[in-house]
């Protein structure tokens, strides 16, 4: 218990003025959570969402999705999802370098989350007395008290329940937020990603349907794993020990690893991701931290919707995409071609060195006319 009180003082004071900054902005949502008296127009009273029906959904670890429709069938309806804290010791590559990681669901990312348009979002948030920090969550699609981070903080043995509504269509991060520790809780692993679509599925830019036969999450994550005098990774007992090197790490804004789901290697081999020659397939890859440039090697960005907002009209065969660091993006492919496609951040550095990469396996009928080895490699 002495521990944890003195992490989480140390944390708070080394982001004192962003706690200081924050603080109106909590004590103001505290009061509006309490009943307090804050004058509210609301579009939709308590009784009003009540009377919605409601949808629980069970969420699954990426890079798969849960079960979803793509259009909306009736009219909007409260969706309830659970996420449980996890705090956890994670190898993030084959020379056993260990993080300790802080996750939703114990994922990295965690779950994507699926909604439609003015649907309503409730999460309940636990964060199990096990763990030794407090944490909250920040919904880049919700709209007011620092996208629900003023309301949901919670602290080891307790629990909250936020609702917001979907108003925006996209996909957008969420993480989490704590006063003072923002940036040691989203490089420990601690993001992910909600979609919300619109009522009447995604589109391309001229009013024609774009329904997807698959639909994979890759959440890009950077980690900053300190290194001893001989140059090797270094192993703390708890994340409290390592809390101050990490720091230092991340001042560097150098990061050891660059991943894709948690580790390198997440989305390779037995793991890769899984198509068949004429698949439509939908890629969401969000970024929580840092810019990233993803890239389809062999196949191309059909339909592509960069930072992630399905009312803007997507761009179209594209090469590589632009997602920068705080957003989610939508890449959208029909694969025509058997094989495996290497799919990365076409910074090749942080591909190759780092870990941002993963791969497609898709089976299917070669077509010549769309490739083909005229003369094979040879000494004439």
């Amino acid at each position: 218990m002495t521990e944890k009180f003195q992490v989480t003082r140390r944390t708070i004071l080394a982001g004192a003025a962003f706690a200081g900054a924050l603080a109106p902005i909590i004590s103001t949502s505290e009061a509006r959570a309490e009943g307090g008296e804050i004058k509210t127009n609301a579009k939709a009273t308590a009784a009003q969402i009540a009377a919605l029906p409601r949808q629980k959904i069970e969420l699954v670890k990426p890079p798969f999705v849960h079960a979803h429709t793509q259009k909306a069938e009736g009219g909007p309806k409260v969706v309830e999802f659970t996420m449980t804290i996890e705090e956890k010791k994670l190898i993030i590559d084959d020379q056993g370098t260990e993080v300790h990681a802080m996750t939703f669901n114990g994922s990295v990312p965690g779950p994507l989350m699926v909604v439609h348009q003015d649907d309503y979002v409730e999460l309940t948030l636990i964060n199990p007395e096990t763990n030794t920090l407090q944490h909250n969550i920040d919904f880049h699609s919700a709209t007011g008290a620092l996208g629900g981070g003023a309301l949901t903080v919670v602290n080891p043995g307790e629990k909250t329940v936020l609702r917001f509504k979907a108003t925006k269509a996209g996909v957008f991060v969420y993480h989490c937020a704590p006063p003072g520790m923002v940036p040691w809780h989203v490089t420990s692993g601690m993001n992910g990603a909600i979609m919300v679509l619109p009522r009447d599925g995604l589109k391309d830019g001229k009013g024609n349907e774009l329904a997807y036969d698959k639909i994979y999450y890759v959440g890009e994550q950077d980690f900053y794993v300190p290194k001893d005098e001989k140059g090797n990774f270094k192993k703390y007992e708890s994340a409290g020990d390592a809390y101050q090197d990490v720091l230092q790490v991340m001042r560097s804004l150098t990061p050891s690893h660059v991943v894709f789901n948690g580790a390198v290697g997440a989305l390779t081999g037995e793991n890769a991701l899984k198509a068949e020659v004429g698949d439509r397939v939908l890629i969401v890859h969000s970024q929580a931290n840092r810019d990233t440039r993803p890239h389809l090697i062999g196949g191309h960005g059909d339909y592509v919707w960069a930072t992630g907002k399905f009312h803007n009209p997507p761009e179209t065969d594209q090469e590589t995409w632009f997602i920068p660091g705080g957003a989610a993006g939508a890449a959208y492919y029909t694969f025509q071609q058997p094989g495996i496609y290497a799919y990365v951040n076409h910074n090749l550095i942080e591909a190759f060195e780092l870990g941002a990469a993963g791969h497609f396996t898709v089976t299917g009928e070669w077509n010549d006319d769309l490739m083909t080895s005229v003369l094979a490699p040879s000494a004439s």
